[in-house]
């Protein structure tokens, strides 16, 4: 499975789970690296990464990823995401990204993958995906993560964002000084 592969080779950082969601599809969540971190010591062991996309749902079958949303502080990180994980996008996958500094939502294009942006400085990615798509509690009751994912992907599927294309290049200029604020422990 594509997710288990991305575990072996340190690709999934803080990871909350990778569970069965289907006939051949795992579900994740927790963080994607975008950019790894330097090798720290001799035996080859890496300092924490330096860009991720935080919050991941992921849905994956045996080589492509079916499904993708997560949160990233600066739309500029995703340009990471698009040369390192475009061909492992399933065909037609649209990739649905909250980034907190995106002044506006918005389509996206790059290396042949199209992606949804939607500004989010506050909140979490599972409420506003679930809010987005018009899924209650209710839709999920019963189900073992991973098939909450599985349902995440079935409401996806008739999804159309509607956001105006906007051609890379221009989309990096549509950025605001938005930034998360980091909360301790309390």
């Amino acid at each position: 499975m594509l997710l288990n592969t991305y575990e072996q080779n340190g690709r999934l950082f803080n990871m909350n789970f990778i569970e069965k969601a289907g006939a051949e599809l795992s579900g994740y969540r927790g963080e994607l690296v975008l950019v790894e971190g330097d090798v720290a010591d001799s035996a080859g062991r890496r300092k924490p990464p330096v860009s991720v996309i935080e919050q991941a749902v992921v849905l994956a079958g045996t080589d492509k990823i079916q499904m993708l949303s997560g949160l990233v502080h600066e739309l500029a990180e995703l340009e990471h995401f698009f040369s390192a994980y475009a061909t492992d996008l399933a065909n037609g996958v649209t990739p649905l990204f909250f980034v907190v500094n995106a002044a506006k939502e918005m389509k996206v294009t790059l290396n042949g993958v199209t992606a949804d942006i939607i500004p989010l400085p506050e909140g979490l990615v599972w409420a506003e995906l679930s809010d987005l798509l018009g899924l209650e509690k209710s839709d999920f009751k019963g189900q073992s993560s991973g098939e909450k994912i599985a349902t995440v992907y079935d409401s996806l599927k008739s999804y159309r964002s509607g956001f105006n294309e906007v051609v890379w290049a221009d989309a990096l200029s549509c950025i605001t000084a938005a930034k998360r604020e980091t909360r301790g422990a309390l």
